[in-house]
C-alpha cells in the first residue's frame, strides 16, 4: 500500500482533501519529496521492505503537515508563569534517524558490539603456576 493524501489524512484524524485541493497536492508534492529523498541516499526504494517504507513517508509528511503554515519560523505559549517555545526552521520533509535506522537496519539486530566478561576471567587460556605451561586452550 503506497502513502496517499487519504492516508496522510486519516493518520491526522482529519477528512481527506478533495483531489485537486491545495492541500491535497501540497500532501503529495511531500510524499513525493519524502520518497525522494530516500532513494537519493539508499537507492531503488522498490528493493526497500514496503510497509517500513510507507511508515517512513507517512511520519515525515503527518510531522510536516503538523507545523504551522503561517510561515511562523517560532511559536510562543505563555500562560501564567509557564512559557514554552518551538522553533520551526522551515526545511521541508525531514526524515528523523531512527526511520532511517528502520529503513536500512545494519545487520543482526541481536548482535551487540562486543561482550564482556563480568569476572574479568580470559576466555583464552591461562598459564599454569607451577609449569608455567599454557592450559585451557
Amino acid at each position: 500500500m503506497a502513502v496517499t493524501p487519504d492516508t496522510i489524512a486519516v493518520a491526522l484524524g482529519r477528512t481527506a482533501p478533495l483531489a485537486d485541493s491545495p492541500a491535497a497536492l501540497q500532501w503529495q508534492m511531500w510524499i513525493d519529496d519524502a520518497l525522494m529523498l530516500i532513494e537519493a541516499r539508499l537507492g531503488d526504494v522498490a528493493l526497500l521492505d514496503q510497509a517500513r517504507l510507507d511508515y517512513v513517508v507517512r511520519k515525515a509528511v503527518v510531522a510536516q503537515a503538523g507545523r504551522p503554515d503561517d510561515g511562523a519560523s517560532q511559536v510562543d505559549v505563555a500562560v501564567d508563569d509557564a512559557r514554552v517555545s518551538k522553533r520551526y526552521d522551515g526545511s521541508p520533509i525531514v526524515i528523523l534517524d531512527e526511520w532511517w535506522d528502520l529503513l536500512s537496519p545494519s545487520g543482526d539486530e541481536t548482535a551487540g558490539a562486543f561482550t564482556i566478561s563480568p569476572f574479568g576471567a580470559s576466555d583464552v587460556g591461562s598459564r599454569d603456576s607451577r609449569s608455567g605451561s599454557w592450559v585451557g586452550w
